[in-house]
C-alpha cells in the first residue's frame, strides 16, 4: 500500500446511516485511500449509548459519549446524529477547529445553513452535504458545480420516499392512504410519527436546500410554501387516474420573470425583475412526464436549465447504505481538498433574489366539487369562475342518482371535475373560497395543482 498522509475522521452518530459509513470506511479503507490520496483513519464514533445495538458489527473501543473531545484534532467530522442541537454546536466547534465537515442533516441545513457556511468561510473550511437532499442521488454537486455556469429555471423533485411509496400504491392498488401508511410504518418506510413526511416538512427542508443552490440565494425554511398529502383519498386518486394524471408530492423551485420590484416601488416593465418561488404540495403530473414513472420509495429531481435543457436525477432517496454512499463521496472530496491545500469553496448565495409568496405564482388547478343535480348549477359555477378571472379548460360531470327516484332530475348529487387554464394562484384560491361559500356547492372535494407542462 502507498504510504499516504493520514487524516483523522470523527463520526457523530451511529444510526442506520452512521453505522454503514463506519463499516464501509473500515471495509474499503485501502480503496478509499487510493481515491482520496490520503489514509482515512476513523478515530472514534460519538453516540449517546455505547452499548446500544447497531446495524453492523463495529469495535466497541471506537465508541465514546464524549463528542467534544473526539472533535478536537479531527481533520474531517461527519455529523449523522440528526436534529438541530447539539448537532449545530458540534459542527460549529469542528469548523472553528479547522476541520471540514460532512453532514446529511437537512433540518439543520434548512434552518442554520447560512450560519454554518459563514463559519466555514471565516476559517477556510468547507461544509459538504450531498446526502442532505435526496439520499444517494448526486444532486448537490451538479447544482453547485456542474450547472454553475448555467441558469436553472425550474426544479421539480420527488424528494420524500415515504410519501412517494404511499401515493404510488394508492395509484396502483386503489388503496386508502391510512391503510398504505400503516403498511409503510410496518415495513420501516415511515416513522411511528409520520408527520414530517406526510405533512411535507421533510420535503420543504430539501426544497429550501435545492433552491438555495439552484438560484444562488439563501432560502429560509419559513419562505417555503408547504402542503402535505393527508387530504388525498381514493376518490381523488381515481379522478386523477381517469384524467390521465398521477399524484406526486412535489418540491417545486422556480425562477419567475417579470416580478414587480417591490424594493424600488416602481411599476411597469422597466421596473420588473426576477424572483423565485419555492413550494411543496401534492400535484397532478401527466402520466407521460418522467416524474410519473418514479415508483416505490425512490426519489427523482427534474431540472430545467436554460442551456443544458432538461436533466433527470433518479435513485434511492433514503436507506442506510445508499445514503452512506453519498456521505463517503463527500469524505473523499474533503480528503482531496486537505491534500491539495487552500481554502474551502464558499457557497454562492449572492444573487439575493426575492422569494415571492405562493399567491403570486401562476398555476393550473383541477377542482372537484359536489353539487346538487339541479338546473343552472353548472352555469352558476362557471359564472363564479369567470368572475374570479379563472378560465375553464375542461369540465366533466357525473351524477349519482337517488335509487328511489331513478332518472329524475334534481334527485341526485353531481360531481364536477373542473380543469382550469393557468391563472394567478391568488385568483384561483379566492375563487375556490367563493365556490365553497356559494350555496350551490355542497362540498369542495379536492383542489390539486397541475404541474409539469
Amino acid at each position: 500500500m502507498t504510504d499516504y498522509r493520514r487524516l483523522r475522521v470523527a463520526l457523530l452518530g451511529a444510526g442506520a446511516v452512521g453505522s454503514q459509513v463506519a463499516s464501509l470506511l473500515r471495509k474499503h479503507g485501502d480503496e478509499l485511500a487510493d481515491r482520496a490520496g490520503a489514509t482515512l483513519e476513523l478515530v472514534g464514533i460519538a453516540v449517546r449509548d455505547v452499548d446500544a445495538p447497531r446495524d453492523v458489527d463495529l469495535p466497541r473501543e471506537l465508541f465514546t459519549t464524549d463528542a467534544e473531545t473526539l472533535i478536537i484534532g479531527a481533520d474531517i467530522v461527519i455529523e449523522l446524529m440528526g436534529g438541530i442541537e447539539p448537532a449545530r454546536e458540534y459542527l460549529l466547534q469542528a469548523i472553528n477547529s479547522g476541520a471540514d465537515v460532512v453532514t446529511a442533516n437537512k433540518a439543520l441545513l434548512a434552518t442554520h445553513g447560512p450560519e454554518l457556511f459563514d463559519a466555514a468561510d471565516q476559517v477556510g473550511a468547507q461544509v459538504y452535504y450531498e446526502a442532505a437532499a435526496a439520499g444517494a442521488i448526486p444532486i448537490i454537486r451538479p447544482l453547485r458545480d456542474s450547472l454553475a455556469g448555467d441558469r436553472v429555471q425550474r426544479i421539480m423533485g420527488i424528494v420524500n420516499g415515504t410519501t412517494n411509496y404511499i401515493l404510488d400504491r394508492m395509484d396502483k392498488e386503489g388503496a386508502e392512504l391510512g391503510d398504505v401508511l400503516a403498511d409503510a410504518q410496518r415495513l420501516g418506510y415511515a416513522e411511528a410519527d409520520p408527520t414530517a413526511d406526510v405533512e411535507g416538512y421533510d420535503a420543504a427542508q430539501k426544497a429550501a436546500i435545492l433552491a438555495s443552490l439552484a438560484f444562488h440565494t439563501t432560502v429560509p425554511l419559513e419562505m417555503v410554501h408547504r402542503e402535505g398529502i393527508t387530504g388525498i383519498d381514493k376518490a381523488t386518486m381515481d379522478a386523477a387516474r381517469h384524467a390521465g394524471y398521477v399524484i406526486k408530492l412535489l418540491a417545486v423551485c422556480e425562477r419567475l420573470i417579470g416580478e414587480p420590484d417591490a424594493a424600488s416601488g416602481a411599476t411597469g416593465a422597466s421596473a420588473s425583475r426576477e424572483a423565485i418561488s419555492v413550494r411543496v404540495y401534492p400535484a397532478l403530473i401527466d402520466r407521460d412526464h418522467p416524474l410519473a414513472s418514479v415508483h416505490g420509495a425512490n426519489n427523482a429531481v427534474f431540472v430545467q436549465a436554460e442551456a443544458a435543457g432538461n436533466l433527470m436525477f433518479y435513485g434511492a432517496g433514503a436507506g442506510g447504505v445508499q445514503t452512506a454512499s453519498a456521505v463517503l463521496g463527500d469524505v473523499v472530496s474533503a480528503a482531496r481538498r486537505h491534500i491539495a491545500g487552500g481554502v474551502g469553496v464558499g457557497e454562492s448565495t449572492r444573487a439575493n433574489l426575492p422569494i415571492v409568496p405562493i399567491g403570486r405564482v401562476t398555476t393550473r388547478y383541477q377542482i372537484t366539487l359536489e353539487v346538487d343535480d339541479q338546473p343552472g348549477v353548472l352555469a352558476t359555477v362557471a359564472g363564479i369562475l369567470s368572475g374570479g378571472r379563472v378560465s375553464i379548460a375542461t369540465v366533466e360531470q357525473t351524477v349519482e342518482r337517488d335509487p328511489d327516484h331513478d332518472g329524475e332530475e334534481g334527485t341526485g348529487v353531481a360531481r364536477l371535475v373542473i380543469g382550469t387554464h393557468k391563472a394567478l394562484e391568488q385568483d384561483l384560491s379566492d375563487t375556490v373560497d367563493k365556490l365553497a361559500a356559494s350555496g350551490v356547492v355542497e362540498r369542495v372535494v379536492s383542489v390539486l395543482r397541475v404541474e409539469g407542462d
